[in-house]
């Protein structure tokens, strides 16, 4: 067993959620993705966190994939944002994290991305707010989530479900990216007006 494998950790946060399925995304169900292949991932922002004695307070983190399938195909390539204001230990922590040998939602995910690019430093611009959440990770990342309404329309439109009950640990808010939703960079996505999702994460290991 390494050093890192050894020591606890702990997340708690919230963690957005997007990718190319249309609104709801079948794969919260078991079901294929909506066009055959998964272009997404995740951004995890720690409100509460630590890595051994390495404190991750405050700190966001993204993960976005392509894969040629289902996310349960594999063969996916993935890039690794990190918060420009993490330290180098910091940022050793959530790639280990990340790399999955330690467990979390990674354990159960990272062997369907063999090939990860980064970790990139970003700037992160974020604003928490439910199914009105906004993420820009300088030009890498831009994300911006809304209810399904149509103009004129009153009321929000959304569900509540356990969406990826791995990554998100309790029910989400299951909304509409009718603003951008692009990544740029090792790999490169643009799936604006398709599902996103919005829920709390509390992670724990060894």
């Amino acid at each position: 067993m390494t050093a890192d494998a050894a020591r606890p950790w702990s997340l708690k946060g919230t963690v957005l959620i997007a990718c190319n399925c249309d609104f709801g995304c079948p794969c919260n169900f078991n079901a294929l993705p909506t066009t055959g292949q998964c272009e997404g991932g995740w951004t995890w922002h720690i409100q509460e966190g630590s890595f051994g004695e390495t404190k991750l307070d405050s700190l966001t983190f993204s993960l976005f994939v392509k894969w040629p399938g289902a996310i349960h195909h594999g063969n996916g390539e993935a890039t690794l944002l990190i918060d420009e204001r993490a330290t180098d230990r910091q940022e050793h922590a959530i790639s280990t994290l990340v790399d999955g040998k330690v467990g979390g939602p990674w354990g159960v995910l990272a062997w369907t991305w063999p090939t990860l690019h980064g970790p990139t430093r970003v700037a992160y611009e974020l604003t928490l707010d439910g199914i009105h959440s906004r993420v820009k990770a300088a030009d890498a990342l831009l994300l911006e989530s809304t209810d399904d309404q149509e103009p004129g329309e009153r009321g929000e439109k959304f569900i509540r479900a356990s969406s990826c009950p791995r990554v998100s640990s309790s029910s989400a808010l299951i909304s509409v990216a009718r603003q951008p939703f692009r990544v740029s960079g090792a790999i490169e996505l643009n799936h604006p007006g398709k599902s996103t999702a919005v829920g709390p994460f509390d992670y724990a290991g060894q």
